[in-house]
């Protein structure tokens, strides 16, 4: 098994940081990663999403846990190797958020796979922050 974890402060509250993540068609205004994305039916638990990074092929992910205003998970298999990305949202004090992106890779190549999934998650985060402290 692979793990990686980032996060990044937001100063905007939980629930437009929220809003950008139900808002699946917009993620390619702050996700620079997604050329492509379609969402087959409500943002909930056992939803499917088709997403395509730039210049690669399309895939398939399930949301498999979607909790309102605190975050969701989804997973995606490919060849035998599943990938499952958290993306947690826990308020701040301060009235903020803090995100965080927990990624686990289980199966072949996971250690060879892992940095290629993970490897733009802290542009990813800055784009989001930038959208949700803009409004």
């Amino acid at each position: 098994m692979w793990t990686h974890e980032e996060s990044i402060e937001i100063e905007a509250p939980a629930a437009r940081v929220w809003q950008l993540f139900r808002d699946v068609a917009g993620w390619k205004r702050w996700n620079a990663g997604i050329e492509h994305i379609e969402l087959h039916g409500p943002f909930a638990t056992g939803t499917t999403f088709t997403m395509q990074p730039p210049g690669e092929d399309a895939f398939v992910s399930t949301l498999i846990a979607v909790s309102e205003n605190a975050g969701f998970t989804d997973e995606t298999v490919i060849d035998g190797t599943r990938v499952v990305v958290e993306h947690r949202i826990e308020p701040t004090s301060a009235g903020g958020a803090r995100v965080t992106y927990a990624t686990q890779i289980h199966g072949p190549g996971a250690e060879d796979f892992g940095p290629l999934v993970t490897g733009d998650f802290g542009d990813v985060l800055k784009g989001l922050k930038r959208m949700a402290e803009a409004g």
